[in-house]
């Protein structure tokens, strides 16, 4: 049986170059789960690479489906924006391992969906001064940098990802990259070592 792989981190953790350099690894056979969201698309994504860019109306529509496995919202300064997972033809555990990018909610939703023995949590964590100074330089490549959702989201990540709620989700190993190769290879192994059991 396959087994869904949930990165997870506070923003500008590394997680979206962590999660490409994992997928594209020939070794892993990792498959990706495109996740859908309300939010508007930003500066250099694409449709159905990132997420799939949806509306409120079509966020109804899955959930009287009964499709909709786990919904966040965030109240943004530009509104609430959902980020939400389908059970659509993408996921079919018996026949591969996906990859997912997630929060801590939602890697929760997701275990208490599948079983816990098929989705192995993956957090990655840095110091939050190089965090912030990651979230900048990143943000500034805007065409319309958006800096008030910025430190909205820095301090909501704080509360979002507190050791006291990850102890709660039995989250104990946690992936510094403070180096990201050594990071990766950190990952890849845990990954090998996930399909064992």
């Amino acid at each position: 049986m396959g087994k869904i792989f949930c990165i997870m981190g506070k923003s500008a953790t590394g997680k979206d170059t962590i999660y490409k350099s994992l997928l594209q690894n020939s070794e892993l056979g990792l498959k990706k789960i495109v996740s859908y969201t309300t939010r508007p698309i930003r500066e250099g994504e694409e449709e159905g690479v990132e997420y799939h860019f949806t509306d409120v109306q079509t966020l109804k529509l899955l959930e009287e489906q009964g499709k909709v496995i786990e919904c966040r919202s965030y109240d943004t300064i530009y509104g609430i924006w959902y980020y939400f997972m389908v059970k659509d033809s993408q996921i079919d555990l018996t026949q591969n391992d996906y990859l997912i990018i997630g929060t801590l909610e939602s890697y929760l939703k997701i275990r208490d969906y599948f079983g816990k023995e098929k989705v192995v949590p993956i957090y990655i964590e840095l110091e939050d001064g190089e965090r912030l100074t990651r979230a900048l330089i990143r943000e500034k490549t805007q065409r319309e940098p958006k800096y008030e959702e910025l430190c909205r989201r820095f301090l909501a990540d704080c509360q979002d990802f507190s050791y006291e709620k990850l102890e709660k989700a039995g989250i104990g190993k946690y992936y510094a990259n403070d180096d990201l190769e050594s990071c990766i290879d950190e990952i890849k192994e845990q990954i090998i070592s996930s399909r064992m059991v």
